[in-house]
């Protein structure tokens, strides 16, 4: 019996009005995750093809924006499947890989924020000293830890998770999250302790740096030039506003499971959207628009294609 159990499929319970909206979902999904591949994939090509924008800052940047490619391409298939289908089910193994996936390129947005942080905090704060200390090799430990430090994090959580015994097969939402503990026939206090220990370490303490050095960038900042405040505004005003933004959607992802909030099934759907699309369109966007040499690429890039239509 136990072995039925632990190779059974999870039936995705979290769409609302699948019957009467299924094919106006499958647009809208299928146009947001063609919008995010063009616009993130385009970032990073520029990034990549212009040697004048290979800076740490930007570096980071292509990492980020290629971390929520990696991210959108393990959640938007399946989803657009199972948006084409009768039943919207996943075996037990795919959907640990989901999770799996989902938790480790969130947990490497944190570190990756907090990478960029550090940069834009010696850029600033100690300017003579940057080339010594943002060398390649920095940058490549930097890039290395920011992956490696979440994917074994979140292995340790699938394989004790994976372990428990299944009793439930419905997961009221539209992808493997943090909701598949609620799958299983006890609570387990060690995944429940490890749970804490990794938000404390992938989330909680990246969050702490981040302010303190961006509330040491904004002190340096008042009491410089006001050409340094321009210069230094206009780097980190970005940063700041994706970290923000990729906070309070984690937050609800947390607190909506952990703390199992009453939530209306059609606000949580219409939240889970948020969750999956936002953050990866809106990265793109506000890099291309406030990091003016990414903004001067991108015009040149479609002057050049204008020209070649007409």
């Amino acid at each position: 019996m136990d072995y039925k159990l632990n190779e059974t499929y999870i039936t995705f319970g979290g769409f609302v009005e699948m019957v009467r909206f299924r094919h106006v979902y499958f647009v809208i999904i299928f146009t947001f995750y063609i919008m995010i591949l063009g616009s993130n994939s385009t970032i990073v090509c520029l990034i990549v093809i212009y040697k004048n924008l290979h800076y740490p800052m930007y570096i980071f940047i292509a990492a980020l924006l290629m971390n929520s490619l990696f991210y959108t391409t393990a959640i938007y298939p399946k989803l657009l499947l199972d948006l084409l289908s009768d039943k919207q089910i996943i075996s037990r193994t795919m959907c640990y890989f989901q999770y799996y996936i989902f938790y480790t390129s969130g947990g490497a947005e944190f570190m990756l924020l907090t990478a960029m942080a550090y940069d834009r905090y010696v850029s600033i704060c100690k300017p003579l000293e940057y080339p010594n200390i943002m060398k390649r090799t920095t940058i490549c430990v930097l890039l290395v830890l920011a992956w490696l430090g979440p994917a074994c994090a979140v292995a340790g959580s699938a394989f004790l998770s994976a372990k428990e015994k299944v009793c439930y097969f419905t997961l009221k939402e539209l992808f493997c999250n943090n909701s598949i503990y609620k799958l299983n026939c006890t609570v387990s206090r060690t995944l429940y302790v490890y749970g804490i220990i990794f938000l404390f370490s992938i989330a909680f303490l990246p969050m702490i740096y981040i302010i303190f050095t961006y509330t040491r960038i904004f002190v340096v900042c008042y009491h410089g030039s006001k050409n340094v405040r321009r210069k230094s505004l206009q780097t980190c005003t970005p940063h700041l506003m994706v970290f923000l933004n990729f906070s309070l959607l984690s937050a609800y992802d947390v607190i909506v499971v952990r703390l199992e909030t009453n939530i209306s099934q059609s606000a949580h759907f219409l939240m889970t959207l948020q969750l999956i699309m936002y953050t990866p369109l809106i990265n793109p966007i506000i890099y291309g628009l406030k990091m003016s040499e990414i903004f001067e690429k991108l015009r040149r890039l479609f002057c050049q294609v204008k020209q070649r239509l007409y």
